[in-house]
């Protein structure tokens, strides 16, 4: 049976509010009600050949109290003058509520959009956008509003996240909140508090003016004879990215690792520095002009997400070379060959011609399906066979 029966047209009202329809007229006054549904009724043929069907289909629709119905006379040739619905509709929006069950959430969002209008009308775009979301948020509302208004009157306020000195709202519930929270702000900040170059829930911070946590970055002066940082002979020191920048520390090579014991045991070279790496976080080192002096050598993971770290990096420094991520590596350590669990599929074009060779190689599985060799299971001899070759031109003992 293809008839609308009152399931249909509870469906079609259901369909409205999950697409937030009902909930935006909240916001823009439209008025939606009376409400036609569609409304398929039987054929003549359906009268004939299933007469009781169609007065139990009249009948269901009849004793729906939600909905309204325009009644027809229908002439037939052998049922005689019958009465069948022809139109439904919903009169009210309260009706329509009661027959969801909604009631309740609509007078939350009722209260969301009242409490908006009086104290930041700026923010009913993102209502009538966002009605859905902005229903589940509605416990959390009127501190989202309270975090608004304190912005607008201290804009860009140069503290920190914790130090917003709000009732019921703490630094925790703004980063939480943050993806919300920069919606809601763009619109009710005007536009010179908001710095536009910055963006994602991680650049929040500097998106609005709130100080930030300072990025630090983890080093070691691996020549002896460079007294650059007092204390033990190549000590493990971490500075602030800013400070790091202004340094000057006689170094004429610096490497990059990821793995932290790699860090800590990289052999002393001289005029050298070896920083513990960031991953995909390369903004901090950006900072420090001088390494564009300096020759840079960065040995990641042999996989696909090594390469796309080793192609960002170039982003900021277009010198750098790859260590121990070449083919004779990992075909000397299968052994202790592993598997990546999410490959890097992306086209990279900073890579060198070897390196891009490998890189397809390892993305298109030609050697083994998601192949990856971790640093960390690169022998030390082997590490010390390519520091002779890369520092000297010549192999070492274990070559």
């Amino acid at each position: 049976m293809t008839w609308t029966g009152a399931k249909e047209l509870k469906a079609q009202l259901a369909r409205l509010w999950e697409r937030g329809e009902l909930l935006r007229d909240a916001v823009t006054g439209n008025a939606r009600f009376p409400l036609r549904l569609a409304l398929k009724s039987p054929s003549s043929a359906d009268i004939t050949d299933r007469f009781e069907a169609v007065r139990a289909w009249a009948a269901e629709l009849a004793a729906t109290d939600s909905v309204c119905l325009e009644w027809q006379e229908v002439r037939h040739r052998v049922q005689g003058v019958q009465k069948l619905p022809a139109t439904a509709w919903i009169e009210t929006l309260e009706e329509a509520l009661t027959w969801l069950g909604k009631r309740r959430e609509w007078a939350r969002f009722s209260a969301q959009v009242s409490a908006t209008r009086q104290t930041h009308p700026a923010l009913l775009p993102w209502l009538e956008k966002r009605p859905l979301q902005a229903l589940a948020l509605s416990a959390e509302w009127p501190r989202l509003l309270a975090v608004v208004a304190w912005l607008v009157e201290h804009p860009r306020p140069g503290i920190y996240l914790r130090q917003v000195d709000l009732p019921g709202v703490h630094s925790k519930f703004i980063e939480a909140h943050r993806s919300v929270l920069a919606e809601l702000l763009d619109l009710a900040l005007p536009g010179d508090a908001v710095d536009l170059g910055k963006t994602g829930v991680g650049q929040f911070a500097a998106r609005y003016g709130f100080l930030e946590k300072p990025a630090r970055i983890r080093f070691r002066v691996l020549d002896p004879a460079n007294h650059a940082v007092p204390g033990s002979v190549c000590p493990d020191v971490t500075l602030d990215a800013d400070n790091f920048s202004r340094m000057e520390f006689a170094v004429r090579r610096m490497f990059i690792t990821e793995n932290e014991i790699n860090f800590l045991a990289f052999p002393r070279v001289r005029d050298a520095m070896v920083i513990f790496g960031a991953g995909y976080g390369w903004d901090a080192l950006a900072r420090s002009h001088w390494l564009q002096n300096c020759s840079i050598h960065y040995w990641g993971d042999i996989d696909t997400h090594g390469f796309g770290i080793l192609d960002q990096l170039r982003g900021y420094f277009g010198h750098v070379e790859s260590f121990l991520m070449d083919r004779e590596t990992l075909d000397a350590h299968a052994p202790v060959w592993g598997c990546e669990e999410q490959p890097l599929l992306v086209d990279l074009h900073r890579l060198t011609p070897e390196e891009s060779a490998l890189y397809d190689e390892l993305r298109d599985n030609r050697i083994r399906a998601r192949l990856r060799l971790e640093q960390e299971h690169i022998g030390f001899h082997w590490l010390g066979d390519r520091l002779e070759q890369l520092l000297h031109g010549r192999r070492g003992a274990n070559s």
